[in-house]
């Protein structure tokens, strides 16, 4: 059964992978801002100072960019309190990364509901549906990874990160971190 999966999800195409911007690459915080993530904080805008992600200081830009990071590097409570401040606690991103860190911490259902949650906002969610279906390779459901991955290319994102990173996990089962 395995075989005739990767078969197929291997016949259909593919693309180099190419790490753009945005979600599409892992996130490269500067000397300062990991100095501010190793206190739990956010690097605040002025460049210098660090500040506790609900103080109000951040627009949800950035508080985003800091989930990501923060995610990034496993640091998934300091992930979740900077979730926990931004403005939209229903915002498809959010929802998406809230499953990335239960399914990172071990819990695929709490992290799937999430996902399921984030998808329901925004079906063209790619990045939501890549980290599903990585949590499916991850428990051994290849059929569910595969039907993820045709969401993905149906839906126009063949060629993303999340259509790549989820076509190797499937071919390798190895998952990403970002």
């Amino acid at each position: 059964m395995r075989s005739m999966i990767l078969a197929t999800v291997l016949a259909l195409p593919t693309v180099a992978f190419a790490a753009g911007g945005g979600d599409d690459s892992a996130p490269t915080p500067t000397s300062a801002e990991k100095a501010c993530m190793k206190l739990g904080k956010v690097l605040a805008d002025d460049g210098k100072t660090c500040v506790a992600p609900s103080s109000g200081a951040l627009d949800d830009a950035a508080l985003y960019q800091a989930a990501r990071a923060f995610a990034y590097a496993g640091q998934y409570p300091e992930t979740l309190a900077v979730l926990a401040a931004m403005n939209d606690a229903q915002d498809d991103r959010v929802l998406t990364y809230k499953g990335f860190v239960h399914r990172k911490q071990g819990d695929l259902e709490m992290g799937n509901a999430y996902y399921r949650q984030a998808i329901a906002k925004n079906p063209d969610n790619f990045l939501a549906r890549s980290y599903m279906g990585q949590g499916f390779v991850e428990a051994g459901d290849l059929v569910a990874a595969a039907a993820q991955l045709k969401e993905i290319r149906a839906r126009g994102g063949a060629g993303s990160w999340a259509e790549v990173s989820l076509t190797k996990a499937i071919e390798s089962g190895t998952t990403y971190s970002y």
